[in-house]
Protein backbone atom coordinates (compact mmCIF):
# COMPACT_ATOMS: atom_id res chain seq x y z
CA UNK A 1 0.00 0.00 0.00
CA UNK A 2 1.35 3.65 -0.59
CA UNK A 3 3.03 4.52 2.76
CA UNK A 4 0.99 8.62 2.31
CA UNK A 5 -1.80 6.79 1.48
CA UNK A 6 -1.64 4.86 4.83
CA UNK A 7 -0.71 8.11 6.77
CA UNK A 8 -3.79 9.99 5.69
CA UNK A 9 -5.99 6.57 6.23
CA UNK A 10 -4.75 6.57 10.06
CA UNK A 11 -4.68 10.08 10.13
CA UNK A 12 -8.63 10.63 9.64
CA UNK A 13 -9.25 7.98 11.92
CA UNK A 14 -7.70 9.63 14.69
CA UNK A 15 -9.08 12.86 13.62
CA UNK A 16 -12.99 11.09 13.19
CA UNK A 17 -13.02 8.95 16.13
CA UNK A 18 -11.22 11.59 18.46
CA UNK A 19 -11.59 11.13 22.17
CA UNK A 20 -14.86 10.35 23.39
CA UNK A 21 -15.46 13.96 25.25
CA UNK A 22 -15.55 15.82 21.85
CA UNK A 23 -18.10 15.81 18.86
CA UNK A 24 -17.22 16.70 15.03
CA UNK A 25 -16.34 20.02 15.83
CA UNK A 26 -13.77 19.68 18.40
CA UNK A 27 -16.14 20.75 21.14
CA UNK A 28 -16.55 18.55 23.85
CA UNK A 29 -19.93 16.53 23.62
CA UNK A 30 -19.84 15.67 27.51
CA UNK A 31 -21.73 18.39 29.43
CA UNK A 32 -21.70 18.70 33.18
CA UNK A 33 -24.29 20.53 35.62
CA UNK A 34 -24.29 21.51 39.69
CA UNK A 35 -26.90 20.67 41.73
CA UNK A 36 -29.19 22.72 44.03
CA UNK A 37 -29.15 21.68 47.70
CA UNK A 38 -31.67 22.62 50.51
CA UNK A 39 -30.74 21.70 54.14
CA UNK A 40 -32.17 22.61 57.56
CA UNK A 41 -29.86 24.32 59.66
CA UNK A 42 -29.08 23.63 63.10
CA UNK A 43 -26.94 24.49 66.27
CA UNK A 44 -24.02 22.87 65.25
CA UNK A 45 -22.07 22.95 61.59
CA UNK A 46 -23.38 21.07 58.93
CA UNK A 47 -22.33 20.30 55.65
CA UNK A 48 -24.24 21.03 52.68
CA UNK A 49 -22.88 18.93 49.60
CA UNK A 50 -23.38 19.80 45.86
CA UNK A 51 -23.92 17.34 43.23
CA UNK A 52 -21.72 17.95 40.05
CA UNK A 53 -22.83 15.53 37.56
CA UNK A 54 -21.65 14.48 33.89
CA UNK A 55 -24.13 13.52 31.24
CA UNK A 56 -21.74 10.81 30.22
CA UNK A 57 -18.59 9.06 31.30
CA UNK A 58 -15.92 10.57 29.11
CA UNK A 59 -12.42 8.72 28.50
CA UNK A 60 -10.43 11.84 29.56
CA UNK A 61 -10.38 13.16 32.52
CA UNK A 62 -12.46 16.22 33.25
CA UNK A 63 -11.80 18.98 35.53
CA UNK A 64 -13.76 22.37 36.60
CA UNK A 65 -13.63 24.90 39.02
CA UNK A 66 -15.44 25.73 42.12
CA UNK A 67 -15.96 28.60 44.36
CA UNK A 68 -18.91 29.97 46.99
CA UNK A 69 -20.17 33.10 46.46
CA UNK A 70 -22.54 34.72 49.28
CA UNK A 71 -26.07 35.91 48.69
CA UNK A 72 -28.72 36.12 52.03
CA UNK A 73 -25.95 33.86 53.60
CA UNK A 74 -22.70 35.79 53.82
CA UNK A 75 -19.58 34.12 53.88
CA UNK A 76 -17.95 33.26 57.27
CA UNK A 77 -21.01 33.98 59.10
CA UNK A 78 -23.31 31.92 57.54
CA UNK A 79 -21.15 29.49 55.81
CA UNK A 80 -17.06 28.58 55.86
CA UNK A 81 -16.27 30.03 51.79
CA UNK A 82 -14.96 27.53 49.62
CA UNK A 83 -12.94 27.28 45.99
CA UNK A 84 -11.19 24.35 44.41
CA UNK A 85 -10.67 22.16 41.29
CA UNK A 86 -12.45 19.70 40.92
CA UNK A 87 -11.47 16.17 39.28
CA UNK A 88 -13.48 13.73 36.84
CA UNK A 89 -11.33 10.29 36.33
CA UNK A 90 -11.63 9.05 32.99
CA UNK A 91 -15.30 6.91 33.55
CA UNK A 92 -16.47 8.97 36.44
CA UNK A 93 -19.77 11.08 36.09
CA UNK A 94 -20.91 11.83 39.64
CA UNK A 95 -18.59 13.84 42.16
CA UNK A 96 -19.50 16.24 45.41
CA UNK A 97 -18.61 19.27 46.59
CA UNK A 98 -19.07 19.98 50.60
CA UNK A 99 -19.46 23.30 52.35
CA UNK A 100 -19.42 23.87 55.83
CA UNK A 101 -22.66 25.57 56.90
CA UNK A 102 -22.08 27.80 60.57
CA UNK A 103 -24.91 26.62 62.80
CA UNK A 104 -26.78 29.23 64.92
CA UNK A 105 -29.40 29.65 67.67
CA UNK A 106 -30.95 32.90 66.01
CA UNK A 107 -34.33 32.85 64.18
CA UNK A 108 -34.04 34.17 60.68
CA UNK A 109 -35.63 33.90 57.66
CA UNK A 110 -34.51 30.97 55.05
CA UNK A 111 -30.93 32.01 53.26
CA UNK A 112 -29.39 31.54 50.22
CA UNK A 113 -25.43 31.19 48.84
CA UNK A 114 -24.33 29.26 45.45
CA UNK A 115 -21.45 27.59 44.35
CA UNK A 116 -20.26 28.50 40.87
CA UNK A 117 -18.38 26.20 38.64
CA UNK A 118 -16.12 27.87 35.55
CA UNK A 119 -13.04 26.56 33.24
CA UNK A 120 -14.16 23.29 32.83
CA UNK A 121 -11.56 21.09 30.70
CA UNK A 122 -12.91 18.46 28.22
CA UNK A 123 -16.52 19.45 29.20
CA UNK A 124 -18.97 22.05 28.60
CA UNK A 125 -21.06 23.55 31.57
CA UNK A 126 -24.88 23.72 31.04
CA UNK A 127 -25.69 24.94 34.38
CA UNK A 128 -22.99 26.59 36.23
CA UNK A 129 -24.49 27.63 39.64
CA UNK A 130 -25.75 25.59 41.98
CA UNK A 131 -28.04 27.35 45.07
CA UNK A 132 -28.14 26.19 48.73
CA UNK A 133 -31.13 27.15 50.56
CA UNK A 134 -30.31 27.34 54.38
CA UNK A 135 -33.91 26.93 56.29
CA UNK A 136 -33.83 27.86 59.39
CA UNK A 137 -36.00 25.01 61.28
CA UNK A 138 -36.06 27.23 64.13
CA UNK A 139 -38.60 29.51 62.81
CA UNK A 140 -40.53 26.48 60.98
CA UNK A 141 -44.18 26.98 61.78
CA UNK A 142 -47.17 26.79 60.06
CA UNK A 143 -48.24 30.06 58.82
CA UNK A 144 -51.92 29.80 57.74
CA UNK A 145 -52.37 30.86 53.55
CA UNK A 146 -56.27 32.05 54.11
CA UNK A 147 -57.74 35.21 55.23
CA UNK A 148 -57.99 38.90 53.77
CA UNK A 149 -56.03 40.78 51.57
CA UNK A 150 -56.18 44.69 50.23
CA UNK A 151 -55.00 45.79 47.08
CA UNK A 152 -51.65 47.41 46.79
CA UNK A 153 -53.48 50.84 45.02
CA UNK A 154 -56.56 52.52 45.18
CA UNK A 155 -58.23 55.79 43.41
CA UNK A 156 -57.52 58.97 44.94
CA UNK A 157 -54.42 57.52 46.67
CA UNK A 158 -50.40 57.42 46.69
CA UNK A 159 -48.68 54.64 47.98
CA UNK A 160 -45.70 56.19 49.83
CA UNK A 161 -44.12 53.78 52.58
CA UNK A 162 -44.38 50.05 52.85
CA UNK A 163 -42.67 46.82 54.28
CA UNK A 164 -43.94 43.99 52.85
CA UNK A 165 -40.94 41.91 54.86
CA UNK A 166 -39.50 40.28 51.75
CA UNK A 167 -36.12 40.51 53.09
CA UNK A 168 -34.40 38.10 55.46
CA UNK A 169 -33.71 41.00 58.13
CA UNK A 170 -35.44 43.61 60.08
CA UNK A 171 -34.93 46.93 57.70
CA UNK A 172 -32.69 49.02 60.34
CA UNK A 173 -33.49 51.71 57.74
CA UNK A 174 -37.46 51.77 58.92
CA UNK A 175 -37.37 50.26 62.70
CA UNK A 176 -35.72 50.39 66.26
CA UNK A 177 -36.13 48.12 68.98
CA UNK A 178 -37.31 49.61 72.10
CA UNK A 179 -35.17 47.76 75.00
CA UNK A 180 -36.68 47.47 78.62
CA UNK A 181 -39.11 45.59 81.16
CA UNK A 182 -42.84 46.31 82.14
CA UNK A 183 -44.08 48.14 79.07
CA UNK A 184 -43.14 51.77 80.96
CA UNK A 185 -46.41 51.93 82.73
CA UNK A 186 -48.98 49.01 82.30
CA UNK A 187 -47.27 47.00 84.50
CA UNK A 188 -46.68 44.34 81.64
CA UNK A 189 -44.12 41.31 82.31
CA UNK A 190 -41.82 40.88 79.41
CA UNK A 191 -38.56 42.21 78.62
CA UNK A 192 -38.90 43.81 75.20
CA UNK A 193 -35.21 42.79 73.19
CA UNK A 194 -33.88 43.31 70.07
CA UNK A 195 -32.73 39.42 69.75
CA UNK A 196 -33.58 37.48 66.93
CA UNK A 197 -35.61 35.20 68.95
CA UNK A 198 -38.29 37.69 69.57
CA UNK A 199 -38.58 39.70 66.38
CA UNK A 200 -37.25 38.48 62.20
CA UNK A 201 -38.31 37.63 59.25
CA UNK A 202 -39.98 34.18 58.14
CA UNK A 203 -41.28 33.32 54.71
CA UNK A 204 -42.12 37.29 53.70
CA UNK A 205 -43.56 38.15 57.10
CA UNK A 206 -42.36 40.03 60.48
CA UNK A 207 -42.70 37.83 63.14
CA UNK A 208 -43.04 38.93 66.92
CA UNK A 209 -42.75 36.74 69.49
CA UNK A 210 -42.83 36.29 73.24
CA UNK A 211 -41.42 33.50 74.91
CA UNK A 212 -41.32 32.14 78.52
CA UNK A 213 -38.43 32.94 79.70
CA UNK A 214 -35.88 34.60 82.36
CA UNK A 215 -34.35 37.17 81.10
CA UNK A 216 -33.14 40.48 82.93
CA UNK A 217 -35.35 40.00 85.77
CA UNK A 218 -38.56 39.36 83.78
CA UNK A 219 -40.28 36.05 83.42
CA UNK A 220 -40.87 36.53 79.46
CA UNK A 221 -39.47 38.12 76.51
CA UNK A 222 -41.20 39.55 73.44
CA UNK A 223 -40.32 42.46 71.35
CA UNK A 224 -41.44 46.41 70.94
CA UNK A 225 -40.46 47.96 67.35
CA UNK A 226 -41.19 51.47 66.40
CA UNK A 227 -40.85 53.59 62.81
CA UNK A 228 -39.80 56.73 65.35
CA UNK A 229 -37.70 59.28 63.64
CA UNK A 230 -38.06 57.33 60.40
CA UNK A 231 -40.86 56.65 59.49
CA UNK A 232 -43.59 59.10 60.25
CA UNK A 233 -47.07 60.23 58.79
CA UNK A 234 -49.90 62.35 58.58
CA UNK A 235 -53.23 61.09 57.27
CA UNK A 236 -53.94 58.86 54.50
CA UNK A 237 -54.61 55.02 54.46
CA UNK A 238 -52.97 52.55 56.45
CA UNK A 239 -53.40 48.50 56.08
CA UNK A 240 -51.87 46.14 58.30
CA UNK A 241 -52.42 42.98 57.38
CA UNK A 242 -51.73 40.43 60.18
CA UNK A 243 -52.26 37.19 62.27
CA UNK A 244 -53.16 37.81 65.85
CA UNK A 245 -52.03 35.20 69.04
CA UNK A 246 -54.24 34.00 71.96
CA UNK A 247 -54.15 33.27 75.12
CA UNK A 248 -54.91 34.45 78.98
CA UNK A 249 -51.75 37.75 79.46
CA UNK A 250 -51.17 38.15 75.41
CA UNK A 251 -51.51 41.76 74.72
CA UNK A 252 -50.44 42.38 70.71
CA UNK A 253 -51.15 45.61 69.55
CA UNK A 254 -50.31 47.72 65.98
CA UNK A 255 -50.48 51.45 66.98
CA UNK A 256 -49.34 55.00 67.02
CA UNK A 257 -47.92 57.71 68.84
CA UNK A 258 -47.31 61.32 67.92
CA UNK A 259 -43.90 62.85 67.27
CA UNK A 260 -44.30 64.95 69.35
CA UNK A 261 -44.05 62.38 72.57
CA UNK A 262 -40.29 63.58 73.79
CA UNK A 263 -41.42 67.02 73.93
CA UNK A 264 -44.99 67.14 75.20
CA UNK A 265 -45.01 63.17 76.78
CA UNK A 266 -48.10 60.91 76.53
CA UNK A 267 -51.04 61.53 76.11
CA UNK A 268 -50.89 64.64 75.52
CA UNK A 269 -48.88 63.35 72.08
CA UNK A 270 -52.00 61.47 71.11
CA UNK A 271 -52.26 57.70 70.52
CA UNK A 272 -53.99 55.78 67.61
CA UNK A 273 -54.59 52.31 68.63
CA UNK A 274 -55.09 50.73 65.09
CA UNK A 275 -55.87 47.12 66.47
CA UNK A 276 -55.32 46.11 70.01
CA UNK A 277 -55.95 42.29 71.37
CA UNK A 278 -56.58 40.95 74.78
CA UNK A 279 -55.74 36.97 74.10
CA UNK A 280 -58.43 35.78 76.38
CA UNK A 281 -60.67 37.41 73.81
CA UNK A 282 -59.14 36.10 70.45
CA UNK A 283 -62.03 36.96 68.53
CA UNK A 284 -62.37 40.67 69.47
CA UNK A 285 -59.78 43.50 68.46
CA UNK A 286 -60.22 46.94 69.69
CA UNK A 287 -59.98 50.17 67.79
CA UNK A 288 -58.91 53.37 70.19
CA UNK A 289 -57.70 56.49 70.09
CA UNK A 290 -56.17 58.33 73.81
CA UNK A 291 -55.85 61.88 74.46
CA UNK A 292 -55.17 64.14 77.21
CA UNK A 293 -53.77 67.41 79.59
CA UNK A 294 -49.58 66.98 79.14
CA UNK A 295 -48.39 65.26 82.05
CA UNK A 296 -51.46 63.43 83.00
CA UNK A 297 -51.08 59.85 83.97
CA UNK A 298 -54.27 58.87 82.78
CA UNK A 299 -55.58 59.58 79.29
CA UNK A 300 -59.25 60.72 78.13
CA UNK A 301 -60.03 57.69 75.40
CA UNK A 302 -62.73 56.71 72.87
CA UNK A 303 -62.87 53.45 70.51
CA UNK A 304 -64.96 50.29 70.35
CA UNK A 305 -65.17 46.77 69.25
CA UNK A 306 -64.63 44.64 66.75
CA UNK A 307 -66.02 40.71 66.72
CA UNK A 308 -65.37 38.03 64.56
CA UNK A 309 -69.00 35.63 64.56
CA UNK A 310 -67.50 31.99 66.47
CA UNK A 311 -63.92 32.96 64.80
CA UNK A 312 -60.24 33.59 65.69
CA UNK A 313 -57.69 35.99 64.33
CA UNK A 314 -55.23 33.65 65.31
CA UNK A 315 -57.08 31.62 62.46
CA UNK A 316 -56.29 33.53 59.08
CA UNK A 317 -54.88 36.83 58.51
CA UNK A 318 -56.81 40.15 58.31
CA UNK A 319 -56.40 43.87 57.55
CA UNK A 320 -56.00 46.14 60.33
CA UNK A 321 -57.09 49.67 58.61
CA UNK A 322 -57.56 53.23 59.68
CA UNK A 323 -58.58 56.28 57.04
CA UNK A 324 -57.43 59.16 58.78
CA UNK A 325 -58.38 62.71 57.71
CA UNK A 326 -58.34 66.22 59.19
CA UNK A 327 -60.35 65.93 62.13
CA UNK A 328 -61.65 62.47 61.49
CA UNK A 329 -60.28 58.87 62.07
CA UNK A 330 -62.05 55.78 60.79
CA UNK A 331 -61.25 52.21 61.78
CA UNK A 332 -61.73 49.12 59.76
CA UNK A 333 -61.31 45.44 59.90
CA UNK A 334 -61.27 43.72 56.36
CA UNK A 335 -63.00 47.07 55.09
CA UNK A 336 -65.78 47.41 57.50
CA UNK A 337 -66.00 50.04 59.00
CA UNK A 338 -66.95 49.90 62.82
CA UNK A 339 -65.51 53.44 64.96
CA UNK A 340 -64.87 56.64 63.79
CA UNK A 341 -64.09 59.49 65.82
CA UNK A 342 -63.75 63.51 65.03
CA UNK A 343 -62.49 66.04 66.93
CA UNK A 344 -66.59 66.78 67.97
CA UNK A 345 -65.82 63.99 70.32
CA UNK A 346 -62.48 65.07 71.91
CA UNK A 347 -62.79 67.57 74.77
CA UNK A 348 -59.90 69.41 75.04
CA UNK A 349 -56.73 69.78 72.46
CA UNK A 350 -56.79 67.43 69.63
CA UNK A 351 -53.99 65.74 68.92
CA UNK A 352 -54.46 63.81 65.82
CA UNK A 353 -53.78 66.11 62.98
CA UNK A 354 -49.85 66.03 63.02
CA UNK A 355 -47.38 63.37 62.25
CA UNK A 356 -47.36 59.78 64.24
CA UNK A 357 -45.18 56.75 63.93
CA UNK A 358 -45.50 53.29 64.38
CA UNK A 359 -45.35 50.54 67.28
CA UNK A 360 -45.77 46.79 66.75
CA UNK A 361 -45.54 45.14 69.78
CA UNK A 362 -46.78 41.74 71.74
CA UNK A 363 -46.85 42.43 75.46
CA UNK A 364 -47.39 39.85 78.51
CA UNK A 365 -49.44 40.88 80.72
CA UNK A 366 -50.57 43.92 82.39
CA UNK A 367 -53.39 45.43 83.96
CA UNK A 368 -55.93 45.19 80.86
CA UNK A 369 -55.27 41.60 79.75
CA UNK A 370 -54.43 40.32 83.28
CA UNK A 371 -51.72 37.32 83.42
CA UNK A 372 -50.70 34.30 82.19
CA UNK A 373 -51.68 31.40 83.66
CA UNK A 374 -51.61 27.82 83.60
CA UNK A 375 -54.03 28.10 80.22
CA UNK A 376 -51.70 29.95 78.43
CA UNK A 377 -49.32 28.44 75.88
CA UNK A 378 -46.28 29.63 74.59
CA UNK A 379 -44.35 31.04 72.40
CA UNK A 380 -47.11 33.35 70.92
CA UNK A 381 -46.58 35.03 67.97
CA UNK A 382 -47.87 38.11 65.76
CA UNK A 383 -47.20 37.24 61.77
CA UNK A 384 -47.31 40.53 60.16
CA UNK A 385 -47.42 40.35 56.06
CA UNK A 386 -47.10 43.93 55.18
CA UNK A 387 -48.00 47.25 56.10
CA UNK A 388 -48.92 49.83 53.58
CA UNK A 389 -49.66 53.87 54.18
CA UNK A 390 -51.47 55.91 51.60
CA UNK A 391 -51.93 59.25 51.23
CA UNK A 392 -54.88 61.12 48.98
CA UNK A 393 -53.88 62.77 45.65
Amino acid sequence: MNKLFLFFIVTFAVLSCGDKGNNGNGEPSTSIAIQDVTQFETEENTMFSFEVVLTEASDQEVTVEYETDGDTAEENDDFIPTNGVLTFAPGTTTLSIDVEVIGDESKEGDEQFFMVLSNAVNAKIIKATGTATIRNEDTVFEIPEDGYATPDSYGGYTLVWQDEFDGTTINSDDWTHEIGASGWGNQESQYYTSSPKNSYISDGNLVIEAIKEDFEGAPYTSARMITKDKQDFTFGRVDIRAILPEGQGIWPALWMLGDNIDVVGWPHCGEIDIMELVGHEAGTVHGTAHWGPEGNSWSFNEGKAYSLSGEKFIDEYHVFSIIWELNKISWYVDDVEYFTLTDQLVNGDYPFNAPFFFIFNIAVGGTWPGYPDASTEFPQRMIVDYVRVFERN
